[in-house]
């Protein structure tokens, strides 16, 4: 499971090194709950590290959402010239100094690191303590200070490696409540309703029901659709995940909401 590769020696034994040095530290200062809080400040760190590239999203989302009345225009202007449209769209990106695809890089980025915590938390918290996964862990490490026997995954009255399926305890049903309604905000911060300008609204109302090409032109409907079902579909399935899977793994991704709210609304504090 921890055989070394260029994704684990990248990604995976920094991030179990960098927990354990927390969840050690933690230990040290007789805290309770120190792998939950361990967790936490891993969560927290590498929120820090993608932040420039956040930053750079939510920018890029913007100046995005400012030039959406130009590109409607010339949509609407060059609606039977495809080309001469793309061509038009990329002069007007370029003028604002806009990459379409760095709104991407976010996600790409955070791919790899979301597998490899997904990786290293699932050593902890579907393995269990045995002896044979403690010992693959210790294997890894960067010094022998950070070696362990075991791990205490209690945190506040729930055990990170427990299902809120398997529970039984109707408290750990909260879990997927509060995960998907963290969600539910982050991603209703990051996708601000479009902007409609007066004349794309009387453009609509004169077009308003009209056919192109024999067919009716629904693009508006399909990109509500897909924003809809972003906003709320996305939510309950992160929800039923944090319902199948460790408290753990949610706890992190609740802090990865928190944060991602908190640092969107510090950008964008008009939003």
């Amino acid at each position: 499971m921890l055989t070394p590769n260029f994704f684990t020696t990248t990604f995976v034994f920094p991030i179990i090194n960098l927990l354990l040095l927390f969840n050690k530290g933690l230990l040290f200062l007789r805290i309770p709950g120190a792998f939950g809080l361990a967790i936490i400040g891993l969560t927290v760190v590498i929120r820090l590290i993608l932040h420039p590239f956040f930053k750079k999203q939510l920018e890029t989302s913007k100046k995005m959402q400012d030039l959406k009345p130009h590109l409607d225009k010339l949509s609407q202007k060059h609606k039977n010239d495809k080309k001469r449209l793309q061509e038009e769209h990329m002069k007007l990106y370029q003028q604002a100094g806009i990459n379409p695809a760095t709104g991407c890089l976010f996600m790409i980025i955070q791919i790899p690191v979301f597998i490899a915590l997904y990786n290293t938390l699932s050593l902890f918290l579907l393995n269990g303590n045995g002896s044979k996964i403690i010992a693959q862990i210790n294997n890894v490490l960067y010094h022998p200070l950070l070696r362990i026997q075991s791990i205490d995954p209690w945190f506040f009255g729930f055990n990170l490696a427990l299902t809120p399926a398997k529970s039984g305890l109707w408290y750990y049903f909260l879990i997927p409540v509060l995960t998907a309604v963290l969600q539910f905000g982050q991603t209703s911060v990051m996708t601000p309703a479009p902007v409609e300008t007066h004349s794309d609204a009387s453009l609509a109302s004169k077009n308003k029901g009209t056919e192109k090409d024999g067919k009716k032109d629904d693009t508006g409907d399909f990109q509500k659709a897909m924003s809809v079902q972003m906003k709320f579909i996305f939510p309950l399935m992160i929800g039923w995940f944090s319902y199948s899977l460790p408290v753990g793994l949610s706890l992190y991704w609740n802090i990865f909401s928190i944060f991602s709210i908190m640092q969107y609304r510090k950008i964008n504090p008009k939003s």
